[in-house]
């Protein structure tokens, strides 16, 4: 792989490190080779991503937060995958269009950008035409999103947190918010509203994600009157329900818990208060009042 200056000096994510990755790691503990966990034809996405014909999702090890209740601890935190050089990564770009997906899907990609801009625009040459979905916890940098813009046809954004001492304390990220609204600022800028095409699959655009903690530990109302206002009610819009104690939540009295039926319908109710009309509505799971016992 031929090196990129940048990762002598990495500061792709709001970390800054500032490591050389070819010879150490900084906050995301991953070097200078792309690392893959797995890549599959993935149907649990949002329908207009998933559709028919399965999304082509790349998910990548490593991530830039540190979130205590996180599902996907292994393939984050314990950065659980395989090295790959840019070519190979493009190559599996094309090996996913191949397969007939209807986009590919790049999940935790932020700690990656860097060698992604250069293996997209190489799987380009090589015939990648379908759209590029940028899966991502949105604490990312406007200057490294900007040079993303026409690369990346759809921005499946998370926005985690209002309360900056909430994403401290369970995330280790401080000033998420405005860091994660300056940046969907950008993804809004760059492909505006979701377009769908004639099979109601998107094409381009933005979608954001909301997962709601118990206790309201992310401050939903404030997340959504933020995008009512600057992206506007037109956003397609997943409310999540599907949080569960993972990982280290168990030390954290806001999020041991599930999440309860009131507290998933009021952040419903919140979302029709401020007008979201293109909004995924789940249903909990069957076991969404169980209390896990940590001590077995």
């Amino acid at each position: 792989m031929a090196e990129i200056e940048q990762l002598r000096n990495c500061r792709m994510c709001p970390r800054n490190c500032g490591v050389n990755r070819y010879h150490a790691t900084g906050y995301c503990r991953l070097g200078a080779l792309l690392k893959i966990n797995t890549w599959q034809k993935h149907f649990g996405e949002e329908p207009y991503i998933s559709g028919t014909k399965g999304s082509g999702t790349i998910f990548f090890s490593g991530c830039n937060l540190t979130c205590v209740f996180c599902q996907n601890y292994q393939i984050s935190q314990l950065n659980s995958g395989k090295e790959y050089t840019i070519a190979k990564t493009a190559d599996i770009m094309l090996e996913l269009q191949a397969d007939g997906v209807h986009n590919i899907n790049l999940v935790t990609p932020s700690q990656f950008s860097i060698q992604l801009i250069e293996a997209l625009h190489l799987a380009r040459k090589r015939g990648l035409t379908i759209p590029i979905v940028w899966n991502t916890n949105s604490y990312e940098k406007v200057e490294i999103l900007q040079k993303l813009n026409g690369l990346v046809n759809i921005y499946l954004a998370d926005i985690k947190y209002a309360s900056n001492a909430a994403a401290i304390k369970l995330s280790k990220a401080p000033d998420y918010f405005n860091i994660a609204t300056k940046a969907i600022s950008e993804m809004y800028r760059q492909v505006g509203h979701i377009r769908l095409d004639e099979n109601d699959i998107a094409r381009k655009g933005i979608a954001i994600r909301i997962l709601v903690l118990p206790e309201d530990a992310n401050g939903t109302e404030a997340l959504l009157k933020w995008l009512a206002e600057n992206i506007g009610n037109d956003v397609y819009l997943s409310l999540m329900s599907q949080y569960y104690p993972a990982w280290q939540a168990a030390k954290y009295p806001e999020t041991t818990r599930s999440l309860s039926q009131g507290e998933y319908d009021s952040a419903v109710e919140l979302a029709e208060k401020y007008g979201f009309h293109n909004c995924l509505i789940q249903e909990l799971s069957p076991s969404a009042d169980w209390t896990p016992d940590f001590n077995n």
